[in-house]
């Protein structure tokens, strides 16, 4: 019997070993095949700048791995579950096995997956009376990474959807509860419940790019910050002994240029021009070095707010080659450590977005010839250096105030939706809008010609064309109703 046995040990340990070695030389052939049709696939793209190594190879995207630990795919092989007193594995695949979870007499709910999947050379364990034994179809890497199997007892699911009902029925949510927060959106409410009629510009709340819910707070934050990151206003006459107001138009005109050449987005001539006067509020210029810090300005600000930025070589060539590409990259990190690195600044344009939007109303179809025409007079501003004096907000509130004067001047351009969004009443608009309404009448006279040849094009509804009345009527400045 004991011969018997033995014979029978020995012949079941030979056929395991050749069932292991022949699996082994299987998935020896499937790693070959597998290494061979990667081979033949294109490499996935590894780096999308242009910056090289010294040995002149692109700098890939990932780290290099050392010769010694190639990448090798997964044998496939397939996790079964069998009730038995023991764990059996396949030859090629040990380690150390994972802990038991405890069951549901110990704790009252069990974590249903491992937090951290254990290394590849693994043997997955449930407890003393699971085992889990291994075939050839399924990835072992797979059942670790994302395993469908979730070793939970059935006393355990049940405990589970106890817990979730019980939580679900405590969870008392009325219908009538008011969903809004925030001061504006309550504000509002008061309004409309009064006799002041107030379009809420913010009810579409299917576009997340006009992010309805947080708008109010968004603009209240920006209003709060625009003081912070303003220029100096009379930084010329303090500061600057080689430039004057008439040197900075200039290139600001000649910046609006480069800006189209390039086809960047209005923010980055906002910003261009907000580096440019917070520099030289505090930095004295020669006029030699002027439109290098410009370009400068530019170039940071292009990286701020363009999917593509123009590079430092393109800088140097649009100014005729004046400046080397050395001079612009110190220039640049002069600027930036000036700044102390706060690029982010509130600017006109920032206020018009909404603005705009707020006076189209309810208005379906987006008026594009207000929007347009107050783009081009706020744009007007940039070339001022005495527009200084008024906030970002206040330049975008009185250029839709003017814009819509120009458009219609028969009707009153302020109501009390312009009025509840923008936080300016007619009157604290006056001199703004003055300012604004002379800038618009000489522009057709003007020697600096960038800003009104760009709204002169059919993309821009020719709004620069736009006949100006020479008078705004004094009872358009009277405060509208609260």
């Amino acid at each position: 019997m004991a011969s018997a046995a033995g014979a029978r040990r020995s012949t079941t340990s030979s056929l395991a070993k050749r069932h292991a070695s022949s699996a082994a030389s299987e998935n020896l052939g499937k790693v070959a095949s597998s290494a061979a049709s990667a081979a033949k696939k294109r490499p996935a793209l590894s780096n999308i700048t242009n910056q090289r190594h010294a040995s002149g190879s692109l700098n890939p995207g990932r780290a290099h791995l050392p010769e010694s630990s190639k990448i090798v795919p997964c044998s496939t092989k397939i996790v079964s579950i069998k009730k038995g007193s023991s764990t059996s594995t396949n030859a090629s695949f040990s380690g150390p096995t994972l802990p038991p979870i405890v069951s549901s007499k110990q704790s009252t709910v069990a974590p249903s997956r491992a937090i951290a999947p254990p290394p590849v050379n693994v043997s997955p364990d449930k407890s003393d009376s699971y085992s889990v034994s291994m075939d050839e179809s399924m990835s072992t890497c797979d059942s670790l990474k994302s395993p469908d199997i979730e070793y939970m007892d059935n006393s355990e699911i049940v405990a589970v959807d106890y817990i979730e009902r019980k939580a679900s029925d405590m969870l008392c949510i009325s219908d009538n509860m008011d969903i809004s927060v925030d001061v504006c959106k309550r504000d509002l409410l008061a309004a409309i419940d009064s006799d002041v009629k107030i379009v809420d510009v913010d009810e579409n709340l299917d576009d997340p790019q006009l992010c309805a819910t947080i708008a109010c707070d968004i603009y209240k934050h920006l209003r709060d910050s625009e003081a912070k990151k303003r220029p100096a206003t009379n930084f010329m006459e303090r500061v600057q002994k080689d430039i004057n107001a008439s040197m900075r138009a200039i290139l600001v005109d000649w910046l609006v240029e480069v800006s189209e050449e390039y086809r960047l987005v209005p923010d980055t001539l906002y910003l261009t021009v907000n580096y440019l006067d917070r520099y030289l509020s505090g930095n004295v210029m020669d006029r030699q070095r002027l439109q290098l810090l410009g370009v400068a300005c530019m170039m940071i600000a292009s990286k701020y707010e363009e999917i593509c930025a123009p590079q430092v070589e393109e800088f140097c060539y649009i100014t005729d080659n004046t400046y080397f590409k050395d001079e612009v990259l110190e220039m640049e990190s002069t600027v930036l450590n000036y700044l102390k690195f706060e690029m982010t600044a509130p600017t006109a344009k920032c206020f018009l977005r909404r603005f705009v939007r707020v006076a189209q109303g309810a208005n379906e179809a987006p008026l594009l010839q207000l929007e347009c025409l107050a783009n081009y007079i706020a744009e007007l501003s940039l070339l001022e250096y005495n527009m200084l004096c008024f906030a970002p907000s206040l330049i975008a509130a009185s250029s839709i105030f003017l814009a819509k004067f120009i458009l219609a001047p028969s009707n009153r351009p302020w109501d009390s939706t312009l009025r509840h969004y923008t936080l300016y009443q007619p009157y604290d608009l006056r001199d703004c809008v003055v300012a604004l309404h002379g800038l618009c009448c000489n522009s057709q006279s003007s020697n600096l010609p960038a800003v009104r040849e760009k709204y002169s094009q059919h993309k821009y509804k020719f709004v620069a064309k736009k006949y100006c009345p020479q008078s705004i009527p004094a009872e358009y400045f009277y405060n509208v109703s609260s």
